[in-house]
């Protein structure tokens, strides 16, 4: 499996209100589009409409507790991943949103008080390996819950399925 990388560094897009919903992370009414690349171009437009013409591909979206509550789709991972976002920080996530980023191969990552510490347009750097965020802007950093081997695993393989299927080839080669 390839490994993944360990240093990340973007721009900062900052939604630090509690309970960022999935309807609110992709609309309920583009949920008949599997592509990304389409599901992109509504990624956040009922929270911000701007979004999307400033997102760039590596960068950085941050927010506040509960990122991803509401309905189980994994539509809001594939239209920010679709959008270029490399990562999403939150201080905290729902459940299903954090297990549908693992299985789908991305990266989320829970650190308290990461909405305090950027602001949207900071220059962010995510360092995997020390579990820490920085933000070269400002000159700070906040440690962050570092990731599981197992869900580097998931991430390294590009998600669960890809990870199943890898497995199953070692065990019918072994």
């Amino acid at each position: 499996m390839p490994d993944i990388q360990t240093l990340l560094r973007g721009k900062a897009h900052v939604y630090g209100r509690p309970h960022i919903n999935t309807d609110e992370i992709i609309p309920a009414r583009h949920l008949n589009v599997h592509d990304e690349a389409e599901l992109a171009r509504h990624a956040m437009e009922d929270i911000d409409d701007g979004f999307v013409g400033r997102v760039k591909p590596g960068d950085i979206l941050v927010a506040g507790e509960d990122f991803g509550c509401g309905s189980s789709r994994e539509h809001a991972v594939w239209a920010l991943r679709g959008a270029g976002v490399k990562v999403v920080i939150a201080q905290s996530f729902s459940r299903i949103f954090f297990r549908n980023a693992l299985n789908n191969g991305f990266l989320a990552i829970e650190c308290v008080g990461a909405a305090e510490l950027a602001a949207s347009g900071d220059d962010l750097e995510v360092d995997l390996e020390q579990g820490l965020l920085r933000n070269h802007t400002r000159g700070c950093d906040s440690r962050f819950v570092p990731l599981t081997d197992f869900a580097k695993e998931l991430l390294a393989a590009g998600g669960l399925l890809p990870f199943v299927l890898a497995k199953r080839s070692q065990e019918v080669a072994s």
